[in-house]
């Protein structure tokens, strides 16, 4: 079923913005070789980066709408909110004892999954530079009634009002560690500017890519925000986690459908030397910034609906046992 959003017309004022070069250029797409990524949108100085003019136009749309209002300067409180200096001798454990640690400091609900994840170069953008050794990453569910009523304002006031938890969670964290004697630097979507979100995210168990291009987990679905926070605290990293998720998407068309402005290929791209999902960005680009950030496509993800990821990961398992033990047979 194709959207009920469709045809979509792009707002003139809007267009006017567009630079020369397009989005997908900028991420890499159709680039065989490895590099490192380039900030295409959500910089910290929109001025900096081609669509800067673009990122400027998203804040003008509805500006006054309550709900976003609400969870903007909530979440600019918590971006301002200061975070206390490293003190006293780095505490010293192993990294299992750090990840017990950290899995007690977590029970306090500020957020609702982590992970942790060794640094990577490629994940960090061109022109940034990390010394640190360690990416905590934090993930934070949606609310899927409010959620589900993507394009709508509300929808996008969820996903505001979760990224002020990040930025909050991502400070609490810093100041747990940096209270322990360990520097800690916390990095906040979506205008993280320094890394990269979700390949940290798979290598820490978080999931994997949909074809929506969002991550994709077994509790949440695609329905959650990101943040991170770096450090040299020897934490020990964990584990990825495949839940089929590929082998779902190939067959799945529902985000594909969805998409008012057909911007989810049904086929895998290359992108910088790395075959993966990849959403035409020239395309979504116009209507995530027209809709208050759309999220159209993780509402309607059935992996999202609420109950429904746990028992859709183990089915897809069973699937894939009955078919690794009926090929075993075979051979034998």
């Amino acid at each position: 079923m194709s959207s009920r959003h469709r045809p979509f017309s792009p707002d003139p004022s809007q267009v006017a913005l567009k630079p020369d070069i397009s989005g997908n250029t900028i991420n890499g797409l159709g680039e065989t070789a490895p590099r490192r990524p380039r900030i295409v949108y959500w910089a910290q100085d929109p001025d900096t980066i081609a669509h800067g003019g673009m990122q400027r136009w998203f804040y003008e749309v509805d500006p006054n709408n309550p709900h976003l209002a609400r969870a903007r300067e909530e979440r600019a409180k918590q971006l301002a909110s200061p975070i206390c200096d490293v003190s006293g001798e780095p505490v010293d454990r192993t990294p299992e004892q750090w990840n017990t640690a950290f899995a007690e400091f977590a029970e306090g609900g500020q957020f609702d999954m982590w992970g942790v994840a060794r640094m990577d170069p490629s994940w960090v953008y061109e022109g940034q530079e990390v010394l640190q050794d360690y990416i905590i990453m934090l993930g934070f569910g949606h609310d899927y009634d409010q959620i589900a009523t993507a394009p709508e304002a509300t929808a996008g006031a969820e996903v505001v009002r979760q990224y002020g938890r990040a930025a909050a969670a991502a400070k609490s964290v810093s100041g747990w560690l940096r209270g322990q004697g360990w520097d800690a630097e916390p990095l906040t979507g979506p205008m993280t500017s320094k890394v990269m979100m979700i390949p940290p995210a798979i290598a820490s168990g978080f999931g994997e890519l949909g074809k929506h291009g969002s991550l994709i987990n077994a509790e949440f679905g695609a329905s959650f925000r990101l943040s991170a926070v770096l450090t040299n605290a020897p934490f020990l990293p964990t584990p990825p986690r495949a839940f089929q998720v590929e082998s779902f998407c190939v067959n799945c068309r529902i985000c594909e459908n969805a998409c008012p402005p057909e911007a989810i290929s049904p086929l895998k791209q290359i992108v910088r030397g790395v075959e993966k999902w990849y959403v035409d960005f020239d395309r979504c680009l116009p209507f995530f910034n027209q809709t208050h950030g759309c999220a159209i496509c993780i509402s309607v993800c059935p992996w999202s609906r609420p109950g429904i990821g746990l028992n859709l990961a183990e089915k897809l398992a069973r699937r894939t046992t009955r078919h690794d033990e009926s090929g075993s047979h075979e051979l034998t």
